[in-house]
């Protein structure tokens, strides 16, 4: 959720095909996944609410036909997007969280950061901190 409203989250491939006034007109946010230059090119032909930048790492949620990003490549795309909402996505542990972080990126994205911790409340808790959100 993004300031309390729901997200579409769509895949370039699927732009063509999925109808953008009516998720505007519902109060929907869109919500596209990128992998690399050409997808962010769609992406932004779309205007969508925000971009996801992925995979930046290799990641165990699901099997991805492309590989992993980087920091580097990462840092580029932010650079790019700068007046766009970004988010990263794929492989952020905890002890990856902050190099991301430091890219620029909006916010980050994690699934096994949390999932897969021993104490998941430790590790939500850990990662606000990490990404400067606090009990405000």
């Amino acid at each position: 959720m993004i300031n309390n409203r729901a997200i579409v989250p769509t895949p370039p491939e699927d732009l063509q095909a999925t109808d953008l006034n009516a998720i505007r007109a519902a109060g929907l946010r869109l919500g596209v996944s990128t992998h690399d230059d050409m997808e962010i090119d769609v992406a932004l032909a779309a205007r969508p609410s925000y971009i996801a930048l992925g995979h930046v790492f290799p990641t165990q949620t699901k099997q991805m036909p492309s590989a992993p990003q980087g920091l580097e490549q990462l840092a580029r795309h932010v650079e790019r997007l700068a007046d766009y909402p970004t988010v990263a996505i794929g492989g952020i542990s905890l002890a990856r969280a902050p190099a991301v972080i430091a890219t620029g990126v909006g916010s980050i994205a994690v699934v096994s950061a949390i999932t897969q911790a021993a104490d998941w409340r430790l590790a939500t808790a850990q990662l606000l901190e990490i990404a400067g959100v606090g009990d405000e």
